[in-house]
């Protein structure tokens, strides 16, 4: 009886162990249920981000959205993250990723992968903000398109619609200006911007898929 229930109790902990690991090969996880904001933190301005129809609508003053949810504990190294996006005329937003909860102003930690098709700011989407921007307009506002960031190492890949737009390696021990010290490959969550009240921004089937270490 005591060699049952020890054979027992090992394969419990073998079950509890291997549940708790990631499992690479099970794809695309969704980061957004499309119902609720559940999953995710906002400090100031939390009324900049609602949802609606299946989408999580960005319209208002600044603030940002963190995903603060289960999923790898919301602590990601490598990774292929993607989401569909639309933004209305003049719109500024962006996606952040290695980056941690703030409850106010811009994320000092961390990579922004702009959105913005047409607002006055000349670092178009699929911009690798202030590290390596395009100027290129790949996409049209009112129309929904694929954003897709991949991280493995110290390589970053952009990708607008399947079309990359951004393929960049960051240098050992790379220094940044002052102010942009956080702007390394770490590791941490994603961010979604409310950029300023004249910018109206749409997310929806916000996906990541972890990829090892």
């Amino acid at each position: 009886m005591k060699k049952i229930i020890s054979f027992c109790l090992l394969v419990f902990f073998v079950m509890l162990f291997s549940s708790a690991k990631v499992d690479y090969k099970k794809g695309w996880i969704s980061l957004f249920d499309g119902k609720s904001l559940n999953g995710w933190k906002v400090g100031d301005n939390a009324s900049t981000f609602s949802v609606d129809s299946g989408m999580i609508i960005v319209h208002g003053v600044t603030a940002h959205l963190f995903y603060d949810g289960d999923v790898q504990q919301h602590n990601f190294k490598n990774f292929e993250f993607k989401a569909q996006v639309k933004t209305m005329p003049g719109a500024n937003s962006g996606i952040y990723f290695h980056t941690v909860f703030q409850q106010s102003s811009w994320p000092v930690k961390g990579y922004e992968v702009q959105v913005n098709n047409s607002h006055t700011d000349w670092r178009r989407t699929g911009s690798l903000y202030g590290i390596e921007d395009v100027k290129e307009v790949y996409v049209k506002d009112n129309e929904w398109f694929t954003e897709y960031v991949k991280v493995e190492g110290k390589r970053v890949i952009i990708k607008i619609n399947d079309k990359t737009v951004v393929d960049y390696t960051e240098p050992e021990n790379v220094k940044r200006e002052k102010g942009d010290e956080g702007r390394v490959i770490s590791s941490g969550t994603f961010a979604l911007q409310g950029h300023d009240p004249k910018s109206i921004v749409y997310f929806k089937n916000i996906m990541v898929k972890p990829l090892p270490d």
